[in-house]
């Protein structure tokens, strides 16, 4: 009986755990679309309407605005583009990094690594502009996809290592027996071998430059600035357009959210495969 009442006490006291820290973060989600679907009197009413309690009808007014504006997709686009580029300057660059730390053991590159990754990105910020201003790339994709790269690749190259660190070495070996090289063995052995880490770095490298705000704020300006950004648009010392900027946010938020679900049933993938089977 009273290991009945425990079990019944712990699995109580998870599903209240899960209830506290699953709630606000839905209600954050809930609030951004409910905001997008009210008017401006509406999302200035005190107290606030809470959908779909409130007495009213929700509009798709803000929507059709957003869709309407050129600006929205222009920046949707530079998004797009940089967010690719820096996925692939993060993989080209971080994955042969990866597997040259997991092969030979360079502590010392690692620990370099580990430390650009913990540093905050507004350090290189002031540097980087002066250079790119003196090099004329304010206001290019090359100094976003730049920027945006160096500060991702150190999390796609540790999250590489360890899925390189986890290849039998019996695997180079018979490659080696076989006659292959070094770049053989890692171009047709071990990159497919860690396909599921190879997908999850590219997404991670991918939202985390979708995102950023900060060095789109600085290094961008009209013609390639992008979604992030442009969410200051909508609010001014006048006024706060709330239901345009939750609609926006929204639309921006969504695509996060797709590859964060795509993301996981990787990440399970990952951890269980075996590198050799049978």
């Amino acid at each position: 009986m009273n290991r009945t009442w425990l079990r019944v006490l712990g699995w109580t006291g998870f599903y209240v755990f899960i209830l506290f820290t699953w709630v606000p973060i839905f209600f954050v989600f809930y609030w951004m679309v409910a905001t997008s679907l009210k008017t401006f009197l509406q999302n200035a009413n005190i107290p606030p309407l809470f959908l779909p309690f409130a007495n009213f009808q929700p509009t798709l007014e803000n929507w059709a605005l957003i869709f309407r504006e050129a600006e929205f997709w222009r920046t949707a686009w530079n998004s797009l583009v940089v967010a690719t580029g820096c996925t692939a300057l993060s993989l080209a660059v971080g994955v042969p990094f990866a597997y040259g730390v997991a092969k030979w053991q360079y502590k010392r590159l690692a620990a370099a690594l580990l430390l650009l990754r913990i540093s905050p990105g507004v350090v290189f910020l002031v540097p980087w502009f002066i250079l790119f201003t003196k090099l004329g790339l304010v206001d290019s994709y090359s100094a976003l996809i730049l920027t945006h790269g160096i500060v991702s690749m150190p999390l796609a190259t540790w999250l590489m290592v360890g899925f390189f660190e986890d290849l039998p070495p019996d695997l180079e070996e018979a490659s080696r027996i076989d006659g292959c090289s070094t770049y053989e063995h890692f171009w047709r052995i071990a990159l497919p071998l860690v396909k599921p880490g190879l997908i999850t770095a590219m997404i991670l490298s991918f939202i985390a430059s979708w995102n950023n705000f900060l060095f789109s704020l600085i290094l961008a300006q009209s013609r390639t600035r992008t979604l992030p950004v442009i969410l200051i648009s909508y609010m001014s010392f006048e006024a706060t357009e709330w239901g345009k900027l939750g609609a926006a946010a929204t639309l921006v938020t969504l695509p996060v959210i797709i590859l964060t679900l795509f993301i996981q049933r990787h990440i399970v993938k990952g951890l269980t495969v075996g590198a050799v089977k049978g």
